[in-house]
C-alpha cells in the first residue's frame, strides 16, 4: 500500500507537469508560434513521434519537462530564417507575458478541480473537532511498522492507550493546553519531547476526564507519538459551497506557502536536528520526496478512505499551488523572470520614446546568462538540502 501511494502521487506529478506544459503549448499555437518540441522528462529521448511542425516524447528522467518555441529570447535564433515571424520574440509583449503565465495558470486550475471535486465528491472534512477516531494499541517499533498499522514483536503499549483513550473521545485540552481541531492537537503534541509527560483532558459521555500519560517516539519518525488517529467527519457540499471552499482553501494555501517560504532561512539549522519540529516555527520543510513519503504513509494508514482520498487530494492541489507560484517569481530562469524581462524591455522602450528615440528592441539574454545560471546552481543545491533533511528527518503531515 506504501507502494501504491508513492505511485498515485508520482503519476499526479507527472499530470502536473504535463498540463504545465500544455498550457504554455497551446496558449503559443493560439497565437501562431512555432512550437517544435514538446517532451515530457529529461535526459536520453525514449520515445518520440512527429505531428506536423511538432515532435512529441518521453524522456528518461522524469524531473520536468519542457516545450521548444521558436525564438524564446534574443540569443534563440530560428533554424529557419522564415520563421522569425512566427517566433516567440516576435509577438506582442501582452502574447509573450500570457504564454509565459499559462503554465501556472494550469497548475491553478487543477489545484481548483481538485478542491471542486473533493468537496462535491468527497466532502469537507471537519476539523473543527478533536473527536478521537482510533487508538492504537502499540508503539510501532519501527517507521515501516508505523506506516503499516502494525505493532512489531514486543511492541509496548501506545501512550494513548495507557492513558485510557477511547474512540470516541473528544480532546478538550493537552498538556494545559485547550485545542479545538485535530491541526492544533498534531501541533501540541510534536511539540512535547518524546518521553515527556503529558495530562489529555477528554470529553467522555458528556463530562470532562483529565487522563495522564507519557509520550513515546518511534524510531526514524520525527516528533512525539501518541497513538490517536481522527475521527474526522465528512460533509458533502453543494455546488456553490464547492466553489466557495475551493476558492477559500486557495487562498489559504497560498498565503500559507508565502509564509512557509519566509520561514524557511529560520527552519534552516534544525533541518537535520532530531526532532525539527519541536521549535515553535521551525517546521519540517517539505520537499516533493516528503510529500511523496507521506502518500505514502496515509494510504498505507488504517484511515478511513474519505479521510486518505481527502489527505492526498489537498496534497497534491497544495503541491500546484505553491509550484504555480512559485514559478511566477521574478527570477530566471524561472518563467517569472523572463516575464519580469519582457516587462523589462516595455519600460525600457517606453522611456526611450519618451525621449525621442528608437525602441531599443530585445534585452540581451547573454548578460542575464550568469545571473540566471547562478540562481539555477543555489535552487538546486537548496532543493538537494531540503530532500536530504526530508530523507533524515522523514516527514509526519498527520497526528500522532
Amino acid at each position: 500500500m506504501d507502494l501504491i501511494g508513492w505511485a498515485i502521487f508520482i503519476v499526479a506529478l507527472l499530470v502536473s507537469v504535463m498540463l504545465h506544459e500544455t498550457g504554455h503549448f497551446v496558449l503559443a499555437k493560439k497565437f501562431g508560434m512555432k512550437v517544435t518540441r514538446y517532451f515530457v522528462g529529461f535526459g536520453p529521448t525514449i520515445w518520440s513521434t512527429w505531428r506536423g511542425e511538432t515532435e512529441y516524447g518521453i524522456k528518461a528522467i522524469p524531473l520536468g519537462g519542457f516545450v521548444k518555441i521558436v525564438g524564446m529570447h534574443s540569443l534563440d535564433d530560428p533554424d529557419d530564417p522564415a520563421d522569425e515571424a512566427r517566433s516567440f520574440r516576435s509577438h506582442p509583449a501582452w502574447q509573450r507575458i500570457l504564454v509565459l503565465c499559462a503554465g501556472s495558470a494550469m497548475h491553478f486550475l487543477l489545484a481548483l478541480l481538485l478542491l471542486f471535486g473533493l468537496a462535491l465528491g468527497v466532502g469537507i472534512a471537519n476539523d473543527n473537532v478533536t473527536q478521537l477516531g482510533t487508538i492504537s494499541p502499540c508503539v510501532p517499533t519501527s517507521l515501516t511498522a508505523y506506516d503499516n498499522g502494525t505493532c512489531g514483536s514486543g511492541a509496548p503499549a501506545s501512550p494513548a492507550k495507557q492513558a485510557g483513550l477511547r474512540p470516541g473521545d473528544v480532546v478538550t485540552a493537552f498538556d494545559g493546553h485547550p485545542v479545538s481541531n485535530f491541526t492544533q492537537l498534531g501541533d501540541a503534541i510534536r511539540d512535547v519531547p518524546p518521553g515527556s509527560g503529558v495530562t489529555i483532558t477528554v470529553r467522555r459521555d458528556g463530562q470532562l476526564v483529565t487522563l495522564h500519560t507519557k509520550l513515546a517516539s518511534v524510531s526514524g519518525r520525527s516528533g512525539s507519538y501518541l497513538g490517536i488517529g481522527p475521527g474526522v467527519l465528512f460533509q458533502v457540499a453543494s455546488p456553490l459551497g464547492a466553489i466557495e471552499y475551493s476558492g477559500t482553501t486557495f487562498w489559504q494555501v497560498l498565503a500559507g506557502s508565502a509564509q512557509a517560504v519566509t520561514a524557511v532561512p529560520r527552519a534552516f539549522p534544525k533541518l537535520f536536528a532530531k526532532n525539527p519540529s519541536s521549535a515553535p516555527g521551525t517546521g519540517q520543510v517539505i520537499t516533493v520526496v516528503g510529500a511523496a513519503e507521506a502518500t505514502g504513509a496515509e494510504v498505507a494508514s488504517n484511515d478511513g478512505w474519505q479521510y486518505k482520498v481527502s489527505f492526498v487530494l489537498l496534497l497534491i492541489a497544495s503541491l500546484n499551488i505553491f509550484v504555480g507560484a512559485f514559478n511566477l517569481l521574478p527570477l530566471l530562469p524561472l518563467d517569472g523572470g523572463h516575464i519580469a524581462v519582457i516587462i523589462y524591455e516595455r519600460i525600457r522602450a517606453w522611456l526611450a520614446r519618451l525621449r525621442g528615440r528608437p525602441d531599443p528592441g530585445l534585452a540581451n539574454m547573454a548578460k542575464f546568462l550568469p545571473v540566471s545560471f547562478s540562481v539555477f546552481i543555489v535552487l538546486m543545491l537548496f532543493s538537494l538540502v531540503l530532500v536530504a533533511s526530508n530523507i533524515v528527518n522523514p516527514v509526519n503531515l498527520t497526528g500522532g
